[in-house]
Parts: C-alpha cells; structure tokens; sequence
C-alpha cells in the first residue's frame, strides 16, 4: 500500500469481518469488555431479524441521541426509507438488476427532482447541514 510519504510498502490488510474475529480470538482480559459487547451487539441484530420494528426504533434513538434532528424530521426520514425499499422492491420485480441499474434509476430520479444527477447533487450543502460521521450500531 502507499504511505503518506509516498512509498509502497508491503502491508497486512483486513475487512471488518476478519479484524471482528480476530479480536474474538485474542486471549487476554483486556480484550474481554469488547468481546462482551460484540456478542451483545449480535444478540441484538438477530433480535432485529426476528423483529424488524425493533431495527427501526434503533434509527430513530440513533438520530434522537445525536441531535440536531426534529422529530418531524425524523419521522420524515424513517418514511422516506420505508418509500424508498418500496420503490426498489418493485424495481426488482420488474428485473432491474442492483447495483448499475439502481444507481442509473436513483440518477435519473434525482435528475427529474432536482434537475441535476446524484454525481452533482449535493443534499447536504443543498439544505445547509454539516457533515458528520457517525457509526450506527
């Protein structure tokens, strides 16, 4: 891989997955506390998948605790996903493929709605917000 001083050099790489399991197998009580809350986080998950209402009341508390959101705009938010999955639901019954040929209709969507296609768009700078990363677990 190329480092900040420009250079390649030979480098150990790891997706999420593989470092997830590779903390799993580390031996020590230092690494205890995350591993109980990896398999706290899993129990979770699979909860969700029992459960999908339970998945959707974790957004909202997500965009609850980082602030700055209205509750009608969460509101807003969790229907747009909802419309959304219902528009790429039909999509695939009617053979688009995922991938390309999603990303071309959200395109030509985008295109229709805002006159410009989702590679100029930018909603963020179009609505004023600032970025911000977060993880949601």
């Amino acid at each position: 891989m190329k480092a900040s001083d420009g250079k390649n050099y030979k480098t150990d790489i790891a997706d999420t997955e593989q470092i997830l399991r590779l903390v799993q197998s580390i031996p020590s009580k230092k690494a205890e506390p995350f591993k109980l809350w990896l398999a706290k986080v899993g129990s979770e998950r699979l909860d969700e998948t029992i459960d999908p209402e339970i998945s959707i009341e974790r957004a909202i508390n997500s965009y609850r605790h980082l602030g700055g959101y209205s509750e009608n705009w969460i509101n807003q938010r969790i229907k747009a996903i909802e419309v959304r999955k219902v528009l790429t639901d039909e999509w695939y019954k009617s053979g688009v493929k995922k991938g390309q040929e999603y990303a071309k209709l959200t395109d030509l969507m985008s295109k229709i709605w805002s006159g410009m296609t989702t590679h100029h768009v930018n909603i963020r700078s179009l609505k004023g917000l600032k970025k911000k990363t977060y993880a949601i677990i």
